[in-house]
Protein backbone atom coordinates (compact mmCIF):
# COMPACT_ATOMS: atom_id res chain seq x y z
CA UNK A 1 0.00 0.00 0.00
CA UNK A 2 1.69 3.43 -0.52
CA UNK A 3 1.84 6.18 1.40
CA UNK A 4 -1.25 7.85 -0.06
CA UNK A 5 -3.39 5.19 -0.43
CA UNK A 6 -2.59 4.55 3.67
CA UNK A 7 -3.55 7.87 4.44
CA UNK A 8 -6.60 8.08 2.66
CA UNK A 9 -7.94 4.71 4.56
CA UNK A 10 -7.02 6.62 7.60
CA UNK A 11 -9.44 9.43 6.84
CA UNK A 12 -13.36 8.73 8.52
CA UNK A 13 -15.54 8.07 5.64
CA UNK A 14 -17.49 11.08 4.01
CA UNK A 15 -20.96 11.79 5.05
CA UNK A 16 -23.54 10.97 2.44
CA UNK A 17 -24.59 14.41 0.90
CA UNK A 18 -28.17 14.17 0.89
CA UNK A 19 -30.79 16.43 -1.41
CA UNK A 20 -34.56 16.68 -1.04
CA UNK A 21 -36.05 16.71 -4.52
CA UNK A 22 -39.45 18.36 -5.08
CA UNK A 23 -41.97 17.18 -7.81
CA UNK A 24 -44.48 19.20 -9.74
CA UNK A 25 -48.13 18.42 -9.08
CA UNK A 26 -50.78 22.00 -8.86
CA UNK A 27 -52.14 22.08 -6.06
CA UNK A 28 -50.97 18.69 -4.72
CA UNK A 29 -47.88 20.49 -4.08
CA UNK A 30 -49.52 20.61 -0.60
CA UNK A 31 -48.73 17.34 -0.37
CA UNK A 32 -45.18 17.92 0.25
CA UNK A 33 -45.35 20.58 2.89
CA UNK A 34 -46.72 17.39 5.41
CA UNK A 35 -44.23 15.45 4.28
CA UNK A 36 -41.47 17.72 5.03
CA UNK A 37 -42.89 18.98 8.18
CA UNK A 38 -42.49 15.13 9.87
CA UNK A 39 -39.09 14.79 7.87
CA UNK A 40 -37.85 17.78 9.93
CA UNK A 41 -39.36 16.35 12.79
CA UNK A 42 -37.52 13.35 12.79
CA UNK A 43 -34.27 15.39 12.43
CA UNK A 44 -33.98 14.65 9.02
CA UNK A 45 -32.25 17.40 6.65
CA UNK A 46 -30.96 17.92 3.43
CA UNK A 47 -27.48 19.58 2.24
CA UNK A 48 -29.43 21.11 -1.10
CA UNK A 49 -33.12 20.76 -2.41
CA UNK A 50 -33.84 21.02 -6.13
CA UNK A 51 -37.48 21.37 -7.39
CA UNK A 52 -39.81 21.60 -10.50
CA UNK A 53 -43.28 23.04 -10.94
CA UNK A 54 -45.24 23.38 -7.88
CA UNK A 55 -42.24 21.81 -6.31
CA UNK A 56 -40.14 24.64 -7.11
CA UNK A 57 -42.19 26.80 -5.09
CA UNK A 58 -41.74 24.36 -2.15
CA UNK A 59 -37.75 24.19 -2.73
CA UNK A 60 -37.58 27.71 -2.68
CA UNK A 61 -39.06 29.23 0.14
CA UNK A 62 -37.55 26.20 2.15
CA UNK A 63 -33.91 26.45 1.27
CA UNK A 64 -34.58 29.96 2.28
CA UNK A 65 -35.55 29.39 5.91
CA UNK A 66 -34.87 25.36 6.09
CA UNK A 67 -36.47 25.00 9.60
CA UNK A 68 -39.62 23.93 11.32
CA UNK A 69 -40.58 27.47 11.46
CA UNK A 70 -40.01 27.75 7.95
CA UNK A 71 -41.63 24.78 7.27
CA UNK A 72 -44.94 26.18 9.68
CA UNK A 73 -44.97 29.18 7.76
CA UNK A 74 -45.09 27.47 4.44
CA UNK A 75 -47.72 25.53 5.48
CA UNK A 76 -50.01 28.35 6.25
CA UNK A 77 -49.36 29.77 3.24
CA UNK A 78 -50.30 26.64 1.13
CA UNK A 79 -53.78 27.32 3.74
CA UNK A 80 -54.91 30.16 2.32
CA UNK A 81 -53.85 30.24 -1.36
CA UNK A 82 -56.68 30.24 -3.75
CA UNK A 83 -56.65 29.48 -7.50
CA UNK A 84 -57.32 32.71 -8.03
CA UNK A 85 -53.56 33.92 -6.67
CA UNK A 86 -51.79 31.96 -9.10
CA UNK A 87 -54.24 31.36 -12.13
CA UNK A 88 -56.51 34.41 -12.03
CA UNK A 89 -58.41 32.95 -15.39
CA UNK A 90 -62.32 34.26 -16.31
CA UNK A 91 -63.81 34.67 -19.46
CA UNK A 92 -62.88 37.97 -20.11
CA UNK A 93 -59.21 36.57 -20.41
CA UNK A 94 -60.59 33.66 -23.16
CA UNK A 95 -61.87 36.58 -24.72
CA UNK A 96 -58.57 38.39 -24.76
CA UNK A 97 -56.86 35.99 -26.05
CA UNK A 98 -59.23 35.45 -29.03
CA UNK A 99 -59.67 39.29 -29.91
CA UNK A 100 -55.40 39.62 -29.18
CA UNK A 101 -54.70 35.93 -30.32
CA UNK A 102 -52.47 35.79 -27.04
CA UNK A 103 -50.90 32.72 -26.95
CA UNK A 104 -51.20 31.82 -23.21
CA UNK A 105 -54.66 31.75 -21.00
CA UNK A 106 -52.73 33.25 -17.68
CA UNK A 107 -51.16 36.68 -16.99
CA UNK A 108 -48.30 35.55 -14.30
CA UNK A 109 -48.55 38.87 -12.67
CA UNK A 110 -50.66 37.36 -9.50
CA UNK A 111 -48.10 34.78 -9.29
CA UNK A 112 -45.10 36.67 -9.44
CA UNK A 113 -47.02 38.93 -6.65
CA UNK A 114 -47.35 36.02 -4.40
CA UNK A 115 -43.53 34.55 -4.87
CA UNK A 116 -42.19 38.35 -4.47
CA UNK A 117 -44.70 38.58 -0.84
CA UNK A 118 -43.29 35.34 0.51
CA UNK A 119 -39.87 34.54 -0.72
CA UNK A 120 -37.36 35.66 1.66
CA UNK A 121 -34.43 36.55 -0.66
CA UNK A 122 -34.00 37.97 -4.03
CA UNK A 123 -31.33 35.38 -6.01
CA UNK A 124 -31.33 31.82 -6.28
CA UNK A 125 -27.22 31.48 -4.81
CA UNK A 126 -28.69 33.58 -1.85
CA UNK A 127 -30.78 31.06 -0.14
CA UNK A 128 -29.86 29.34 3.25
CA UNK A 129 -29.59 25.99 1.28
CA UNK A 130 -27.82 25.86 -2.37
CA UNK A 131 -30.84 25.94 -4.10
CA UNK A 132 -31.67 24.48 -7.95
CA UNK A 133 -34.66 25.06 -10.27
CA UNK A 134 -35.74 23.33 -13.29
CA UNK A 135 -37.12 24.68 -15.74
CA UNK A 136 -37.65 23.58 -19.63
CA UNK A 137 -35.89 25.35 -22.88
CA UNK A 138 -39.79 26.07 -24.74
CA UNK A 139 -37.45 25.83 -28.25
CA UNK A 140 -35.20 22.51 -27.47
CA UNK A 141 -36.88 20.98 -24.91
CA UNK A 142 -33.68 20.57 -23.32
CA UNK A 143 -33.53 20.65 -18.89
CA UNK A 144 -32.40 23.70 -17.72
CA UNK A 145 -30.91 23.60 -13.97
CA UNK A 146 -31.17 27.51 -12.33
CA UNK A 147 -28.25 27.44 -9.81
CA UNK A 148 -28.39 31.46 -9.86
CA UNK A 149 -30.11 34.87 -11.00
CA UNK A 150 -33.48 36.12 -9.57
CA UNK A 151 -35.43 33.84 -7.77
CA UNK A 152 -39.04 34.76 -8.90
CA UNK A 153 -38.03 34.64 -12.44
CA UNK A 154 -36.56 31.25 -11.69
CA UNK A 155 -39.35 30.18 -9.75
CA UNK A 156 -42.29 31.30 -12.10
CA UNK A 157 -40.21 29.55 -14.98
CA UNK A 158 -40.26 26.55 -13.83
CA UNK A 159 -43.57 26.33 -12.78
CA UNK A 160 -44.85 28.11 -16.43
CA UNK A 161 -47.38 25.14 -17.92
CA UNK A 162 -47.11 25.41 -21.87
CA UNK A 163 -50.29 27.45 -22.74
CA UNK A 164 -51.42 28.35 -19.63
CA UNK A 165 -48.40 30.63 -18.41
CA UNK A 166 -46.02 32.16 -20.83
CA UNK A 167 -42.73 31.36 -21.12
CA UNK A 168 -39.86 33.48 -18.94
CA UNK A 169 -36.74 35.05 -20.86
CA UNK A 170 -33.46 33.99 -18.61
CA UNK A 171 -30.33 34.16 -20.44
CA UNK A 172 -31.66 34.89 -23.54
CA UNK A 173 -33.80 31.82 -23.57
CA UNK A 174 -37.25 31.53 -23.64
CA UNK A 175 -38.36 28.83 -20.35
CA UNK A 176 -41.33 27.22 -19.57
CA UNK A 177 -42.67 24.39 -16.87
CA UNK A 178 -39.75 22.35 -15.81
CA UNK A 179 -42.02 19.06 -15.81
CA UNK A 180 -41.60 19.15 -19.33
CA UNK A 181 -38.08 17.71 -19.28
CA UNK A 182 -37.63 16.80 -16.02
CA UNK A 183 -40.65 16.92 -13.43
CA UNK A 184 -39.20 15.23 -10.45
CA UNK A 185 -35.29 15.64 -11.34
CA UNK A 186 -33.48 12.44 -9.39
CA UNK A 187 -31.13 13.20 -12.16
CA UNK A 188 -30.29 16.93 -11.63
CA UNK A 189 -29.73 15.63 -7.98
CA UNK A 190 -27.67 12.68 -8.97
CA UNK A 191 -25.39 14.89 -11.02
CA UNK A 192 -25.05 17.74 -8.60
CA UNK A 193 -23.81 14.70 -5.86
CA UNK A 194 -25.98 13.68 -4.07
CA UNK A 195 -25.76 10.44 -3.00
CA UNK A 196 -28.72 10.11 -0.62
CA UNK A 197 -32.14 11.68 -2.11
CA UNK A 198 -35.40 11.83 -0.75
CA UNK A 199 -37.61 12.25 -3.00
CA UNK A 200 -40.96 14.07 -2.24
CA UNK A 201 -43.93 13.60 -5.23
CA UNK A 202 -47.14 14.55 -4.84
CA UNK A 203 -48.63 12.03 -6.38
CA UNK A 204 -51.99 12.01 -8.80
CA UNK A 205 -55.64 11.97 -7.95
CA UNK A 206 -55.78 8.43 -8.14
CA UNK A 207 -59.42 8.06 -6.71
CA UNK A 208 -61.48 10.73 -8.54
CA UNK A 209 -64.70 9.62 -9.60
CA UNK A 210 -65.19 11.36 -12.78
CA UNK A 211 -62.66 13.17 -15.10
CA UNK A 212 -62.10 17.05 -14.00
CA UNK A 213 -64.43 19.55 -16.10
CA UNK A 214 -62.70 22.22 -17.48
CA UNK A 215 -59.87 22.19 -20.19
CA UNK A 216 -57.40 23.05 -17.73
CA UNK A 217 -57.93 21.04 -14.84
CA UNK A 218 -57.72 17.85 -17.32
CA UNK A 219 -54.43 19.57 -18.86
CA UNK A 220 -53.33 19.07 -15.02
CA UNK A 221 -54.45 15.74 -13.57
CA UNK A 222 -52.98 14.67 -17.27
CA UNK A 223 -49.63 16.23 -16.02
CA UNK A 224 -49.45 14.56 -13.09
CA UNK A 225 -50.42 10.98 -14.28
CA UNK A 226 -47.27 11.52 -16.57
CA UNK A 227 -45.23 12.46 -13.85
CA UNK A 228 -45.87 9.43 -12.23
CA UNK A 229 -44.75 7.05 -14.49
CA UNK A 230 -42.10 9.08 -15.47
CA UNK A 231 -41.01 9.36 -12.18
CA UNK A 232 -40.96 5.01 -11.53
CA UNK A 233 -38.86 5.02 -14.75
CA UNK A 234 -36.48 7.83 -13.25
CA UNK A 235 -36.71 5.09 -9.83
CA UNK A 236 -35.88 2.04 -11.53
CA UNK A 237 -32.68 3.39 -13.12
CA UNK A 238 -31.46 5.94 -10.46
CA UNK A 239 -31.96 3.69 -7.81
CA UNK A 240 -29.51 1.10 -8.82
CA UNK A 241 -26.38 3.15 -8.12
CA UNK A 242 -27.73 5.82 -5.80
CA UNK A 243 -29.70 5.63 -2.60
CA UNK A 244 -33.04 6.61 -3.06
CA UNK A 245 -35.92 7.02 -0.62
CA UNK A 246 -39.68 8.23 -1.39
CA UNK A 247 -41.70 8.93 0.46
CA UNK A 248 -45.36 7.27 0.02
CA UNK A 249 -47.66 9.90 -2.00
CA UNK A 250 -51.42 10.01 -0.63
CA UNK A 251 -53.78 7.37 -1.62
CA UNK A 252 -56.24 7.06 -2.85
CA UNK A 253 -56.66 10.86 -3.46
CA UNK A 254 -60.04 12.31 -5.08
CA UNK A 255 -58.60 15.73 -4.68
CA UNK A 256 -58.03 17.62 -8.33
CA UNK A 257 -55.08 19.47 -8.96
CA UNK A 258 -56.19 22.61 -10.13
CA UNK A 259 -58.81 22.26 -6.83
CA UNK A 260 -56.98 24.97 -3.65
CA UNK A 261 -59.42 24.69 -1.97
CA UNK A 262 -58.46 21.94 0.07
CA UNK A 263 -54.74 22.08 0.67
CA UNK A 264 -54.87 21.61 4.43
CA UNK A 265 -56.49 18.22 3.98
CA UNK A 266 -53.74 17.23 1.93
CA UNK A 267 -51.27 18.68 4.37
CA UNK A 268 -52.60 16.73 7.36
CA UNK A 269 -53.18 13.30 5.25
CA UNK A 270 -49.72 13.72 3.52
CA UNK A 271 -48.09 13.84 7.68
CA UNK A 272 -50.10 11.19 8.66
CA UNK A 273 -48.82 8.78 5.61
CA UNK A 274 -45.18 10.11 6.00
CA UNK A 275 -45.28 9.39 9.60
CA UNK A 276 -46.35 6.18 9.57
CA UNK A 277 -43.70 5.44 5.98
CA UNK A 278 -41.06 6.53 9.10
CA UNK A 279 -42.27 4.45 11.71
CA UNK A 280 -42.45 1.83 9.41
CA UNK A 281 -38.58 2.27 8.66
CA UNK A 282 -39.05 3.77 5.31
CA UNK A 283 -35.73 5.69 5.59
CA UNK A 284 -33.98 2.31 6.14
CA UNK A 285 -35.00 0.67 2.65
CA UNK A 286 -35.32 2.08 -0.51
CA UNK A 287 -38.07 1.06 -2.29
CA UNK A 288 -40.79 2.31 -5.06
CA UNK A 289 -44.39 2.93 -3.22
CA UNK A 290 -47.27 1.11 -5.07
CA UNK A 291 -49.28 4.42 -4.87
CA UNK A 292 -46.98 5.74 -7.84
CA UNK A 293 -47.13 2.89 -10.56
CA UNK A 294 -50.44 2.04 -12.05
CA UNK A 295 -53.42 1.50 -10.19
CA UNK A 296 -57.49 2.10 -9.70
CA UNK A 297 -59.90 2.47 -6.52
CA UNK A 298 -62.97 2.55 -9.04
CA UNK A 299 -65.71 -0.25 -7.46
CA UNK A 300 -66.31 -3.09 -9.88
Amino acid sequence: MSSIESTLSDLPPRAPLTAFVFSGGGSLGAIEVGMLRELLNRGTHPDFVVGASAGAINAAYFAGMPNRDGVAMLEALWCRIRRQDIMPFSMFALLDIVLRRRPHLVEPAALRRLLEKNLSFARVEQAVLPLHIVATDVLSGNEIVISSGPVVDAVLASAAIPGVFPPVRIDGRDLVDGGVANNTPISVAVALGATRIIVLPAGFACALEAPPTSAIAQATHALTLVIARQLVRDLEHYGRHTEIFVVPPVCPLDISPYDYTQCDRLIDLAAGTTRAWLDDGGLERAFIPGELREHSHATQ
